[in-house]
């Protein structure tokens, strides 16, 4: 595998990161938080800490025979992913990668009606948050293309795992979509999410764009209600759409207003992935007190 550059050692990066190092990788960390630097250095991993908020903070980096697989989730608020740029505009003052990994989401789609997705339908989001996500996508496309650099982008789904279930909501009652007015949605296991990583690493070409998910989707509410039930509390009280509107929060109601379902045929076949977690229920019991 190489020598690894991590940009965003958070929950999937940290996994990235140790699997990586197992299989033999050097890898270099890329952090903000100087709690997590320091757990990274004591793994035995290199670490570099900064904010991509700042570009003065930004440290010259040369990633020249390393591959880049950048995590770090773009900031808040507006259309651009300045965070992206400043790391882009960083690497230019040195050697290239030999190859760039860009985890998206799947919120860079238009369709939000229910209908499937591939990796070629039409991608205009209507949410700030699709925008960055789109965004950062043409910026490492457009780095890659002057440097002579293959990009590699995975479109991700909703992400779980131990440490990575709704809790907060379940536990205080937030309300849910009613399930005869909810839509698909999809996600994805951690640890399936992690081997997909490697994956692109090992087989990704210049190009290439995946979309990631367990290929079995179901709605929000059925998602949080199978969670509740794998914890043994009460459900959540079910919204219509209208009360919806007045009840949620925003992040929310934009989560159950954007409806797709996500072809990840593309992903299987070329990746050669075997994922171990198709059952949403399998995946949730093994994430419960983990």
């Amino acid at each position: 595998m190489g020598q690894l550059f991590i940009a965003g050692c958070g929950y999937i990066g940290n996994r990235v990161a140790d699997k990586a190092k197992s299989a033999g990788a050097g890898v270099t960390c890329l952090v903000r938080s100087e709690i997590k630097a320091e757990e990274l250095t004591d793994k035995g991993f290199d670490v570099i800490r900064c904010s991509l908020d700042e570009p003065a903070e930004i440290p010259v980096i040369d990633l020249t025979g390393m591959t880049l697989v950048y995590l770090v989730p773009p900031p808040g608020g507006g259309i651009y992913d300045q965070r992206a740029r400043n790391f882009c505009e960083a690497m230019s003052k040195f050697g290239p990668p030999d190859k760039i990994v860009y985890m998206s989401a799947t919120s860079v789609y238009s369709v939000k009606d229910g209908s499937v997705v591939t990796e070629n339908s039409e991608t205009e989001p209507g949410s700030a948050m699709g925008k960055r996500r789109l965004d950062a996508e043409a910026v490492f496309k457009a780095y890659g293309a002057l440097n002579g650099v293959p990009v590699v982008i995975l479109r991700v789904s909703g992400i779980y795992g131990p440490g990575r279930l709704p809790l907060t909501q379940i536990h205080g009652g937030q309300p849910l979509l009613l399930e005869s007015e909810s839509g698909p949605s999809n996600r994805i296991h951690a640890d399936d999410l992690t081997a997909i990583c490697l994956a692109a690493i090992d087989k990704g070409q210049g190009g290439d764009i995946f979309n990631v998910s367990d290929g079995k989707p179901c709605s929000m509410t059925e998602y949080f209600n199978a969670v509740a039930d794998a914890l043994g509390v009460a459900r959540q009280p079910q919204v219509s759409m209208e009360e919806a509107r007045r009840v949620m929060t925003p992040l929310m109601l934009s989560y159950v207003s954007d409806s797709r379902v996500v072809d990840n045929t593309l992903m299987l076949e070329r990746l050669g992935i075997q994922l171990r977690y198709t059952s949403m229920i399998d995946g949730i019991l093994a994430s419960v007190d983990k």
